[in-house]
């Protein structure tokens, strides 16, 4: 097969998603398939989009580009539509109307947590397939190898990772940890650090703050730690909290967006603020069982992977019904606004 990604790898330090298409693409190509990143050419078999915001430099193509490729050059490609996104994630406006614009254009749809399904982001009017395939992270980076463990003796070292620096990733409970930090029952129980960004005019009184890093800086720092946190609110579906747990970390996560589907049974959870502290008590005083637990998680980059490359060649097999059941120009309109670039 050839398969059309609309996202080009960034080296270096990135979100996610960059380490999601790297992955992606090696293993595709492992597996004797070709990898493009554009819809040159009438013989493109698979394309899969993942972001509708087309004025980024590093999406190479939209909506727009798809629905002209399929009407004017080949309409035998099948368009797989990867939705990691929504406005809930960040308190914006205007993504879930592009996302469900772009999805017009999809013949299926992937959502990187069940959640999203019941969002307004695709148009699951139209009828066309559609499944959850969960995020995952490379285990020849982030493994338990080395992984420090807390003797109850010493400060509980917590740990979270992010490269958006968006208040809504959980800066309420990491401020509260910083907190708690200078607080008299905690000080010498816990210490904590972040890496990545943070939110203009956010400073940390306590904690340390380190630099965006790249994966293997990542891991070697999270493996370093004895409990992984995020406060992450309506995350779509998330790499850090993987990052964390396949290091060996335990998770303390929030009950919030995809969090519950990824984090079960590998830490304990808690809503907000008011409830935290209880939280963090309960994995202190169970962390054995949960250190235990969390060798057991499952979501790995070759799970997603191998999910991936199964949903296209059974796509790829069933082209032809596929693009029987397309109707390209059901809506003029959506057609039309589809070629105005985001």
């Amino acid at each position: 097969m050839k398969i059309a990604i609309g996202y080009q790898v960034i080296e270096g330090p990135w979100g996610g998603g960059n380490r999601f298409v790297k992955s992606l693409s090696t293993a595709l190509e492992q597996a004797g398939h070709s990898v493009v990143y554009d819809l040159d050419g009438p013989d493109i078999d698979i394309i899969l989009v993942i972001d509708p915001r087309t004025r980024i430099p590093n999406i190479p193509f939209g909506a727009g580009n798809i629905l002209r490729y399929l009407t004017t050059q080949n309409p035998n490609a099948v368009v797989v539509h990867r939705i990691n996104e929504c406005d809930e994630r960040k308190g914006t406006r205007f993504m879930n109307w592009r996302l469900q614009l772009l999805n017009y254009c999809a013949d299926h749809t992937v959502f990187v947590g069940s959640w999203l399904k019941d969002l307004q982001v695709w148009r699951e009017q139209d009828n066309h397939g559609s499944s959850v395939i969960l995020n995952g992270a490379d285990t020849d980076i982030f493994h338990p190898e080395g992984r420090a463990v807390w003797d109850g003796s010493e400060p509980l070292k917590l740990v979270t990772h992010h490269w958006g620096g968006n208040w809504m990733k959980g800066f309420d409970i990491y401020g509260r940890l910083d907190q708690m930090m200078g607080d008299a029952a905690w000080k010498e129980r816990i210490d904590f650090t972040y890496i990545g960004n943070v939110p203009a005019n956010f400073e940390f009184a306590n904690a340390t703050l380190l630099e965006p890093m790249d994966a293997q800086g990542i891991a070697n720092a999270l493996r370093s730690h004895h409990v992984y946190v995020t406060g992450s609110i309506n995350e779509p579906g998330g790499n850090h909290q993987n990052e964390g747990a396949l290091c060996g970390l335990p998770l303390l996560y929030r009950n919030s967006g995809c969090m519950p589907e990824y984090c079960e049974g590998s830490g304990v959870m808690f809503n907000g603020v008011e409830d935290f502290e209880p939280a963090l008590k309960e994995i202190m005083d169970n962390y054995a069982h949960w250190t235990s637990n969390v060798l057991k998680y499952p979501n790995t980059a070759a799970n997603t992977i191998k999910a991936y490359v199964e949903l296209f060649d059974q796509l790829y097999a069933e082209r032809d019904a596929i693009v029987q059941m397309r109707a390209i120009w059901r809506s003029p309109l959506t057609y039309l606004l589809n070629q105005i670039p985001y």
